[in-house]
């Protein structure tokens, strides 16, 4: 039974520090750890700058490009791979094998593979290495993390300047960056029966939300009238030539501002996952922006700013409403919800 105050009213139970099971530490030694980390980072701020010398021009060689591209997706394999408390011997190798192959024999297939692991990794890895956000400005501090850790993933496949198609690649990224999103979630969200009502309802409006966009987005391009079309055309060149770039609809209105809740959501209920879950739109459409050669980085890196100074505003809106407290119960305790989770550089289970 749940302890009572000296007023009567019912305290709530102070829930479990962490309700995710963990593993122990890779490494027993203190100063073994913050090496490692160090490495870790200086290795990611030399391949995005390394890879950042194909969007930018600072005559640097064109040798570097794609060794450095290939350094961010070793990064963000390890980081993400450490993150999920996976098998750091397998899968890091395999990231470490694909770099080398693609280098050395330099194929369109693996040049295009490299491409997109690059692109998954990078775009996962963003979301996951957030951190739960009590407040408003922690929530944006997690928000502009995960879009500077995005950006890098964007120079990184701009320097493999891979054959492939954008549309279809675009596509292929961001189903596999779902698909890996979702089965890491479903071990940190305990399952679907994880969800609470509030969770779930968010879950699936968000979903719905998104098959919208996309149903509409598909009917208006392949069956719109004439009339329509060049509205929206008109409307987007007007855009680009007054503001230089034109904000994404999917990050404005679905991946950013479930990023601003999930990371809120978190620090309360580990439901928050799950919206997280369609953060990973939004920075896996940011990754493959650059992924076309013919691509404007001016206009690429605008579009990418207006789209998340517009996403914050709304996710800040929407975490507004998705904090509330669910019943008066919960409004009226004395002690509130809190939930922690391991540190930002520490295995999540």
């Amino acid at each position: 039974m749940s302890p009572t105050t000296t007023g009567g009213r019912r305290r709530l139970d102070t829930p479990a520090d962490y309700d995710v099971p963990t593993r122990g530490p890779r490494l027993g030694s203190a100063l073994a750890v913050r090496a490692i980390t160090t490495l870790v980072v200086a290795a990611w701020v030399a391949g995005t700058l390394g890879s950042a010398t194909a969007v930018l021009a600072v005559g640097a060689p064109e040798g570097i490009q794609r060794p450095a591209a290939a350094v961010l997706m070793v990064v963000f394999a390890i980081g993400l791979v450490h993150r999920s408390g996976g098998h750091m011997r397998i899968w890091a190798t395999m990231a470490g094998l694909l770099a080398v192959l693609a280098l050395t024999l330099q194929t369109n297939m693996l040049i295009a593979g490299a491409a997109a692991v690059t692109a998954v990794v990078g775009a996962v890895w963003s979301v996951m290495f957030t951190r739960p956000a009590d407040t408003a400005i922690d929530a944006v501090r997690e928000f502009g993390l995960t879009l500077l850790i995005a950006l890098s993933g964007m120079f990184a496949v701009a320097a493999w300047n891979a054959p492939v198609s954008y549309q279809r690649f675009n596509l292929v990224v961001l189903a596999a960056s779902l698909t890996l999103a979702i089965t890491l979630v479903w071990n940190l969200g305990a399952g679907l029966h994880g969800l609470g009502r509030q969770g779930f309802l968010i879950l699936i409006g968000a979903a719905a939300l998104l098959l919208v966009l996309l149903a509409y987005s598909s009917f208006v391009r392949a069956h719109g009238s004439q009339v329509v079309l060049d509205a929206f055309d008109s409307s987007v060149v007007w855009m680009r030539d007054t503001f230089g770039g034109v904000p994404r609809p999917v990050e404005v209105v679905i991946g950013f501002p479930a990023l601003i809740a999930g990371v809120s959501m978190r620090a309360k209920r580990r439901e928050g996952w799950w919206i997280l879950v369609f953060a990973v739109i939004g920075t896996g459409v940011v990754t493959t922006s650059l992924v076309t050669p013919g691509a404007l980085p001016s206009y690429i890196l605008l579009s990418t700013l207006y789209s998340a100074v517009l996403g914050l505003a709304l996710g800040l809106v929407v975490r507004h409403f998705v904090i509330r407290e669910r019943s008066k119960r919960a409004a009226r305790a004395i002690e509130p919800i809190e939930r922690s989770e391991p540190p930002r550089v520490a295995a999540l289970k």
